[in-house]
């Protein structure tokens, strides 16, 4: 009786690995007013992330996440996102961040240096990182990837507003940080497949999404949110349901 084999291994074309675990953060401060629920204290991203190193992971960037599982080496890797890029990151989440031996990307907006989530109409007003802050930032290890320039939806932008909000964001943060930008984080979490082909084209290396369902790719990566309720039951179930409710990810080990 013969057998059926699937050739693609053979062929240099492995299965599409498990989608990595990627923890979705905005803001490290005051949660008292947060309509969004967006921002988590100090003390809760501490408490986070000890619980994970007790578990035996560790956050880091996305750059090293993906490089980790490229190369099959990246059991016991999270990755570690903050969006928006405000102020509070240097102040309240870096510290932390370093006390756990931990790295992050920081998803900024180069169009909006110094000012403030005004794209949040319920408030509150939170200040940005000016680009000293960002340069603070990457000079302490984090990564730091594009959010667009000025925080729109891509998936509503025309053409022009489009490549503004990719490849003029890309060049912007490269000529402000000294280094190639590889990460893109698209605002919102909307993504369609025009989108996609902007941030290949623009020559981002990935991009962070939040639940791109069938898109899911390098460029569309799937995230989860974490906030201020998540102790410890939720962060382990989030964390151990993941694999089972998103996609595999193609060239990923």
């Amino acid at each position: 009786m013969s057998v059926s084999v699937d050739p693609g291994p053979r062929l240099g074309r492995p299965r599409p690995g498990p989608v990595p675990w990627v923890a979705m953060y905005h803001s490290v401060g005051d949660c008292s007013d947060d309509p969004y629920r967006i921002t988590v204290t100090p003390e809760r991203l501490d408490d986070q992330l000890g619980r994970l190193r007790r578990r035996g992971l560790r956050g880091v960037s996305m750059g090293e996440l993906l490089a980790a599982r490229f190369r099959g080496e990246g059991h016991g890797l999270v990755g570690l996102t903050f969006d928006d890029g405000y102020a509070d990151f240097v102040d309240h989440a870096l510290p932390v961040l370093r006390r756990h031996d931990c790295t992050a990307t920081l998803f900024v907006l180069p169009g909006r240096l110094g000012g403030d989530n005004a794209w949040d109409p319920l408030g509150p007003r939170k200040p940005l990182l000016t680009a000293d802050g960002i340069r603070y930032a990457a000079e302490a290890g984090v990564e730091i990837g594009s959010h667009g320039l000025t925080h729109v939806d891509l998936t509503r932008a025309d053409d022009a507003t489009l490549h503004a909000e990719t490849d003029g964001s890309r060049a912007l943060l490269a000529e402000l940080t000294g280094a190639p930008v590889q990460g893109f984080c698209y605002p919102y979490g909307t993504v369609d497949a025009r989108a996609i082909e902007a941030i290949r084209a623009a020559g981002y290396g990935y991009a962070c999404a939040i639940d791109p369902g069938p898109l899911t790719s390098l460029h569309a990566l799937p995230r989860v949110h974490i906030g201020q309720n998540d102790t410890a039951v939720r962060l382990y179930l989030k964390h151990r349901l993941h694999r089972l409710r998103r996609r595999p990810v193609a060239g990923l080990r």
